[in-house]
């Protein structure tokens, strides 16, 4: 009956296949990839007639067999290459090379089987080999049909749904047949039977397929690729595991319980080895990225772990500076980053880091020549081929910071440009698998940085707006004292005519009028500061010595706190006398508050070279690092108690618009000095041996 059964489903199966291999050749219409599957029709009607005729074991039945997986996965081929000439994927097309191998060996023990009949324990191996080729095919074209209907193009997957299924059936039966034949170890004549009746029920959905379309596209992705990889792993390993007990079984005795401890416990070794390694681990990527794809990023979800990191919120969230690091690094796999920001002078100096634990080296104007560079090229450096410094176009070399400059702390470093102005620079450390940057990186570095920039943009916007509301705040509630100002400079001036009539004490009038003059003078000058109708422009700069308006500082406050002044009396800045005084003010008062009683401030100032410097020195009670990163020059942030936090923001801004610079070192519990740094007058350069012996 089985018999009866197997020979009419085959027939069926041939006749309608060898029906379809007909109507396509007359249909044909020039496209490449219709001719494997003319081939493939053809083939299956041959191997229908084979079994109908000679019965599933025959040699020829097993051919036609491989020779029909073969036709097919060819088609299968054919769709994958088309559509790999813009996205080549290297590991699809190491599983249809598997395939076919198999399929090869497949034929190559089919061939020998018959002459093995003899021996009964040869036959029974070779047999048992040949189930299990015929499972490992089945199971590597399902997977195949996965991968290839998973990545077709949307608009291409109602004609490629049809022969997918068909397809899937056949090879999904197969595999429920060689598994069933591997597991019994005895004839499975009634699923041989029946299998040319599923081939025949699948025939139609070939038909209507290629009666609807015969054009596919395709796209092929990279996560669909590893679900590929993924699926057929695992199918190799118990296909392995399969064969390795078979032969341990022909060997017989105890070799097989020794056997399988030996496997499991070296596969558990292997696993407490390797897994826990990051530098195994990170190897594996840049293999798989190597050999397997042909870009190493999957852009997409890159790109979404970029924008979660960096926009992350919410009071736990790390500050903005160290998620761009943290994002940038986890593209590449760095373990640490660091930011540097840039200023107007185009000095590097820090700004934020993530798990970054080398050295950072002092910025200076040598910074500026390396920063420009990077602006106007959009360079990512690779600072393990810049020891000399970046080659130009024009043949010259670009110096790098000295600190960077042997590679050894940092690896990459990517520009944060925004509106073609660099906004800073991230160094990223090397990864656990040191390798060469190449274009991909230096693409996706590029334009992740300047999407970081974008960023770090808004922020400062959002709080240059949110201190010019503080701001706005501050003017609101001062105005309501205005008028007691104006008051209070209405009555000194009154005291200052009045005193003028009293010429009993000359000393004492002479002294009195130029107080009270002097009172007055600076009240209309805080009122015109504080009016916001003063639109008076600033004081050209010129060249001002700057001995006595240090000296006229400390005069004054020497009056409620020792100061002690140390300079050389030629020497001159480039500045505005009025904005000089005022920020030097802020900070001496402030280096006055921090001191404790009787504890002198000191004032130093020198030339050097082109530059003045002139040093505040308290001994008090000093501020940490990231308070001087992050609030010192903030307004209105301040660590006295009733302090508005002004002083600091405004001194700096004062320097800042004469053309100089304020640096800050600090140690809690130790004390502070602001160093403000001045173009130089063009006055006498020799250094006060005082000053030295003070600095010393």
């Amino acid at each position: 009956m089985l018999g009866l059964i197997g020979l009419w489903s085959h027939a069926l199966a041939a006749l309608l296949y060898g029906a379809l291999a007909v109507w396509q050749l007359r249909h044909w219409n020039g496209d490449q990839r219709n001719r494997p599957l003319v081939a493939a029709f053809a083939v299956m009607a041959l191997w229908a007639i084979f079994v109908a005729l000679l019965g599933p074991h025959h040699l020829l039945s097993g051919l036609a067999e491989s020779a029909r997986n073969f036709s097919f996965l060819a088609f299968m081929y054919g769709i994958v290459r088309s559509a790999a000439e813009t996205n080549r994927q290297r590991s699809v097309k190491l599983v249809y090379t598997t395939v076919a191998a198999v399929i090869g060996l497949q034929i190559v023990v089919g061939g020998v089987l018959p002459r093995f009949e003899q021996n009964e324990l040869a036959y029974d191996a070779l047999l048992t080999t040949a189930h299990i080729l015929g499972l490992t095919i089945a199971a590597g074209s399902l997977v195949l049909v996965h991968n290839l209907y998973g990545q077709a193009a949307p608009d291409s997957r109602w004609g490629i749904r049809l022969p997918m299924i068909a397809l899937a059936g056949m090879w999904a039966y197969d595999l429920h047949l060689y598994t069933v034949a591997y597991l019994t170890e005895g004839p499975v004549n009634d699923l041989f039977a029946m299998r040319g009746a599923i081939v025949a029920a699948l025939g139609p959905l070939f038909a209507i397929a290629s009666r609807r379309n015969a054009h596919w596209k395709m796209q092929l992705s990279r996560a669909a690729t590893f679900q590929s990889l993924s699926i057929i792993a695992i199918f190799a390993y118990l296909i392995v595991m399969m064969g390795a007990t078979q032969a341990l079984e022909l060997i017989g005795g105890e070799w097989v319980r020794i056997g399988q401890i030996a496997l499991v416990f070296a596969m558990t070794l292997a696993a407490l080895i390797f897994l826990p390694s990051g530098k195994a681990r990170a190897w594996l990527r840049v293999v798989l990225a190597k050999h397997f794809f042909e870009h190493r990023y999957d852009y997409r979800e890159e790109w979404l772990r970029f924008t979660r990191t960096v926009g992350t919120a919410g009071e736990d969230a790390a500050p903005l500076g160290d998620r761009i690091v943290k994002a940038l690094a986890d593209i590449a796999g760095s373990p640490g980053g660091l930011l540097l920001l840039t200023d107007a002078q185009y000095r590097l100096t820090p700004g934020a880091r993530w798990n970054w634990h080398h050295e950072v080296g002092p910025g200076g104007a040598a910074d500026s020549d390396f920063a420009r560079f990077i602006e106007a090229t959009s360079h990512v450096v690779d600072f393990e081929h810049v020891q000399d410094g970046i080659p130009t176009p024009s043949g010259d070399l670009v110096p790098v910071p000295e600190w960077l400059a042997d590679g050894s702390a940092a690896w990459a470093g990517v520009p944060l440009l925004h509106s073609d102005q660099l906004v800073g620079l991230v160094l990223l450390e090397h990864p656990v698998l040191r390798r060469p940057l190449d274009w991909e990186d230096f693409d996706l570095f590029r334009t992740a940085g300047i999407q970081a920039a974008s960023y770090l943009a808004e922020a400062r916007s959002q709080e240059a707006l949110a201190n010019a509301q503080r701001f706005d705040e501050f003017n609101r509630r001062f105005a309501f004292i205005m008028h007691d100002i104006k008051n209070l400079v209405s009555q000194l001036s009154l005291v200052a005519r009045n005193a003028e009539r009293h010429a009993d004490n000359p000393e004492f009038r002479a002294d009195m009028i130029a107080t009270l003059q002097s009172s007055v003078k600076k009240m209309n000058d805080l009122l015109a500061r504080l009016s916001r109708g003063n639109k008076a422009d600033a004081e050209p700069l010129r060249a001002t010595p700057l001995q006595p308006i240090l000296a006229a500082i400390s005069e004054v406050k020497q009056r409620v706190h020792p100061v002690q002044l140390f300079g050389k009396a030629g020497i001159a800045v480039v500045a505005e006398p009025a904005r000089l005084e005022q920020a030097l003010t802020h900070i001496v008062q402030n280096a006055i508050d921090a001191s404790r009683p009787m504890e002198p401030v000191r004032i130093c100032f020198e030339q050097q070279g082109k530059e003045v410097t002139i040093d505040v020195i308290d001994s008090g009670a000093g501020m940490s690092a990231d308070f001087i990163r992050t609030r010192l020059f903030q307004p209105f942030a301040s660590t006295k108690d009733g302090g508005f936090g002004i002083g600091a923001f405004e001194a700096r801004t004062l320097v800042t618009a004469i053309g100089g610079r304020i640096d800050v070192e600090s140690r809690e519990g130790v004390g502070s000095r602001f160093t403000i740094h001045l173009p130089a007058g063009g006055a006498d350069v020799t250094s006060n041996s005082k000053i030295e012996r003070m600095r010393a």
